[in-house]
C-alpha cells in the first residue's frame, strides 16, 4: 500500500499499518481519501494497490509457529477456517505463499460475505463451513478488528498481535506462538 500511495505522489504516514491492520478495502480507502487527498476512484486505486503488493507476495513469511500450529489442529482432525478481511485475490496469493493452500480448504474473504470484520458475519460463515457451533469455536486473529468480530460472532477469540497491545475487551491476549499452543491445549 505504502508502494501505491507513493506512486500518487501521497507520503504515508509511519503509522499506517498499524492503522490498517485488519480493515477492509473500503474503509481503508475513505480514509486514505478523506485524510491524504488520495483521488483515484476506488476500483482504479485497487487496481493500482494490487498491481504493487501481488507481486511482493511471494516474499511473505509466515509468523513463526503459526504454520506449524495450524497444520498440528489439521492432523488432529479439527476443523478450521482461514477468516480474512482482505479480497480473494490477496487471500489466494497469500496463502499459496505461505504454503497454506489445499483443496477443501476453507476460506472466508471479505468477498464472501456482506458485512466484513468488525462483524460477527464472516466468523459465522466460517463456523458453518465447517460444520461447528460459533460457541464452540476459537477465533484467533491479528487485529482489534478481527478480534472485535471474533467476539462478535460468540467464539473464543485469541488476538494475536503483531507487536505487544491490550485487545478488546474479552479476548485472551498472548504474544507467542508458545503461548497460542497452550491456549490451544497443545
Amino acid at each position: 500500500m505504502i508502494a501505491a500511495l507513493h506512486s500518487v505522489g501521497i507520503a504515508a504516514p509511519a503509522n499506517l499499518h498499524e492503522r490498517v491492520l485488519g480493515i477492509a478495502a473500503w474503509p481503508v480507502y475513505e480514509m486514505l481519501r478523506d485524510e491524504f487527498g488520495l483521488d483515484l476512484p476506488f476500483d482504479d486505486w485497487i487496481v493500482r494497490k494490487y498491481d504493487h503488493y501481488l507481486p511482493m507476495a511471494e516474499t511473505l513469511k509466515p509468523r513463526p509457529g503459526a504454520i506449524e500450529i495450524y497444520n498440528e489442529l489439521r492432523a488432529l482432525g479439527v476443523a478450521q477456517a482461514v477468516v480474512s478481511n482482505s479480497d480473494r485475490l490477496v487471500v489466494d496469493a497469500n496463502l499459496r505463499m505461505v504454503g497454506l493452500f489445499y483443496p477443501g480448504m476453507k476460506t472466508i474473504s471479505r468477498n464472501d460475505v456482506r458485512e466484513g470484520k468488525p462483524h460477527a458475519e464472516p466468523f459465522l460463515r466460517a463456523a458453518w463451513l465447517a460444520g461447528v457451533d460459533p460457541a464452540d469455536a476459537v477465533a484467533v486473529e491479528d487485529s482489534v478488528t478481527g478480534s472485535t468480530a471474533g467476539l462478535a460472532a460468540g467464539m473464543k477469540t485469541i488476538f494475536w498481535p503483531e507487536a505487544p497491545m491490550a485487545g478488546p475487551p474479552g479476548a485472551i491476549v498472548i504474544n507467542s506462538a508458545d503461548e497460542l499452543r497452550a491456549e490451544l491445549g497443545l
